[in-house]
């Protein structure tokens, strides 16, 4: 199928034979077919992809984009099979090279050495289904869904039912919005699996489906705490009171107490070191140092309470409101005719991506310059992604000091953007510059912008007082579009006051 939409070259040679072959195809048309002196194994080369079907070829995506698909699919090829080497080049330049390997060490060359500490062995047989691989420790979960390996019979599927499995292991260990990693391979009976669901073949139907959920849930939570990562009952132990084990084989005795017969601490020849103090009659001796004359009494500070502001200070102001928050999701006010119902979350999108937007468009954007520099790590295919997206970043406010093959160190970062939330902002960045499609640079930047609003944007579940309710009102209806968040959901419902009043 390849060779009809491309340009094919294939050379081979059996390890006992002199001489090989060479065979070219255009078009599912054979242009050459001959005997040829090439190194042992086997060599295929595809250029032009849909070189005789141009409409086609215009649905490919951005160079960039295409290049992220092959990558991954690389990566699936690679951690499907770690007993055989593979290498990867782009533009003539080396972006991974594997060797052969046992699994955790092709993860490890393949997402870089900081995930090796991270990981958590899995091993389960049973009759239906042998599971074995690693998943990651809950506190280094991402935002994002990339780290995520199903492999049914060294085959890579995708199953959403199996991913619900895994995250109702890590129930109760997890944050909002966050997704384990892991690398799982099962072993099923070929006769109970069926591969042609979706013509890429990565959707399966297992036979035992349910059982296998089940299965897999367990598993994956039993070796969570067999190595002390989800909380188990425990007791906090003394070690004062463990027992030697020199004591295992000594005898048991009675305790003794010795008491001196003789003592009397009644009597008079017993030394005491306790002297009582001596009360003072006069009272008044205690101020024989002080002179009321030097005392300047119009000079004396008084402490004083800590004076509170009045609650009911702005009592006026909470009679005059003109807005009102639901479940601290949705924010009320009424406009002549009708009342209005906004989500505050898709709002203040909305109001940060216009004013990012406008500093990146005059190129305002302003940087705050970090004391100590902040060393990040990422997998190779991320930095390869941020170097890309570096003038765009830049223009945000980001500042690079420096990009090494598994890390990028940042000197400058929005001020916009809290220092504790950079991680998870930046991967959601990453993850959305892999889901852009477009090919020109704003059509980058834009996805950047979006991402960023979406990020640094107030949540639902976010109590607001009148002052925010009424700002966040003010600064919607000031932007150029008001209806729509970036992503194009609505932001605002009106209710006429016919319909209300039905």
């Amino acid at each position: 199928s390849i060779a009809a939409i491309a340009q094919v070259e294939l050379k081979t040679k059996q390890e006992n034979q002199e001489i090989g072959s060479i065979l070219k195809i255009e078009g599912s048309k054979i242009i050459l077919q001959e005997v040829i002196s090439t190194p042992k194994g086997t060599s295929i080369a595809v250029k032009n992809l849909f070189f005789n079907i141009p409409a086609r070829r215009n649905f490919l995506k951005s160079n960039a984009v295409e290049t992220r698909h092959i990558i991954d699919e690389f990566q699936r090829v690679a951690l499907a099979h770690p007993n055989i080497g593979f290498s990867l080049y782009h533009n003539d330049k080396e972006v991974y090279f594997l060797k052969s390997e046992n699994f955790r060490q092709r993860i490890t060359a393949i997402f870089g050495n900081r995930i090796n500490d991270k990981l958590v062995p899995i091993n389960e047989t049973t009759d239906l289904v042998k599971i074995t691989g690693f998943v990651a420790s809950p506190k280094f979960a991402k935002k994002k869904r990339g780290e995520q390996f199903f492999f049914a019979n060294n085959r890579f599927i995708k199953s959403n039912y199996l991913n619900h499995a895994v995250n109702k292991a890590y129930e109760g260990l997890l944050d909002n919005g966050y997704f384990p990693s892991y690398f799982m391979f099962l072993e099923v009976d070929p006769k109970t699996i069926d591969i042609n669901i979706h013509p890429t073949k990565t959707e399966v139907k297992f036979e035992n489906e349910s059982d296998i959920y089940a299965i897999l849930r367990a598993t994956v939570k039993h070796s969570l705490g067999q190595y002390n990562i989800a909380p188990l009952l425990d007791f906090n132990r003394d070690d004062s009171m463990d027992v030697p084990y020199s004591y295992k084989n000594s005898s048991k005795t009675t305790p003794t107490i010795s008491v001196d017969t003789d003592f009397n601490p009644f009597k008079s020849g017993i030394k005491s070191n306790y002297t009582p103090k001596k009360e003072k009659t006069n009272w008044e001796s205690l101020y024989v140092d002080t002179n009321s004359s030097d005392i300047n009494q119009v000079n004396i500070v008084v402490e004083s309470d800590i004076s509170q502001p009045d609650l009911f200070n702005d009592l006026d102001e909470k009679h005059t409101t003109k807005t009102l928050q639901l479940q601290k999701k949705y924010i009320v006010s009424s406009l002549k005719n009708s009342m209005i119902v906004i989500k505050q979350s898709l709002a203040h999108q909305r109001i940060l991506y216009e004013e990012l937007l406008t500093k990146i468009t005059v190129k305002e954007a302003v940087s705050q310059q970090l004391l100590i520099p902040i060393e990040i790590e990422f997998t190779k295919q991320d930095v390869a992604i941020l170097f890309e997206t570096k003038q765009e970043l830049e223009n945000i406010g980001f500042q690079f000091a420096e990009f090494r093959s598994d890390c990028v160190i940042f000197d400058g970062i929005p001020t916009t953007i809290p220092q504790d939330k950079l991680v998870g902002i930046l991967e959601e960045i990453i993850d959305s510059v892999k889901l852009e499609t477009e090919q020109d640079n704003f059509g980058l930047l834009d996805a950047i912008i979006k991402s960023l609003a979406k990020s640094l944007a107030i949540k639902s579940g976010k109590q607001l007082n009148s002052k925010e309710q009424e700002e966040i009102i003010n600064k919607l209806f000031s932007c150029k579009e008001p209806n729509y968040s970036p992503y194009g959901k609505l932001i605002f419902t009106k209710l006429p006051l016919d319909e209300i009043e039905q």
